[in-house]
């Protein structure tokens, strides 16, 4: 699963060139989707007008949503000093899931917001669609 945090998400909607290709490419793959976790694109619409918008236009874009149990982990997370509420909600995205065996990756303009052991990509790192 390929996870947008905050800066990724308004990256995108700023137009940002490999988030964009990578974006257009999983709409043209099926089952490959990018998740947003809801309190990233919260906080991605309150530093900006119609980011919102524009993420969502991609069909490859789906939201993760906050039900109960992930809405204790990210308060628990938040207690813990991991960061916060958008935060802490990509970092729950990216814990192992059982309805999702493979491993996350978080795509991010902030690699160091994260614990070691969270794989994370810079989203202007050269290798990232893994072009050198």
């Amino acid at each position: 699963m390929i996870i947008l945090d905050t800066s990724a998400v308004t990256a995108l909607a700023q137009g940002h060139k490999t988030l964009n290709l990578l974006a257009g490419n999983m709409a043209r793959t099926p089952g490959d989707r990018l998740s947003v976790p809801s309190l990233c694109l919260m906080q991605a619409e309150a530093n900006e007008a119609d980011v919102s918008r524009r993420v969502l236009a991609y069909s490859s874009v789906v939201v993760d949503g906050l039900d109960m149990v992930a809405s204790v982990s990210v308060g628990t997370m938040m207690r813990d000093g991991y960061g916060g509420p958008d935060t802490c909600h990509a970092l729950y995205c990216a814990l192992p899931r059982p309805e999702f065996t493979g491993m996350s990756i978080l795509l991010t303009g902030n690699e160091d917001a994260y614990p070691p052991g969270v794989i994370t990509v810079d989203i202007d790192s050269p290798g990232m669609l893994g072009f050198y």
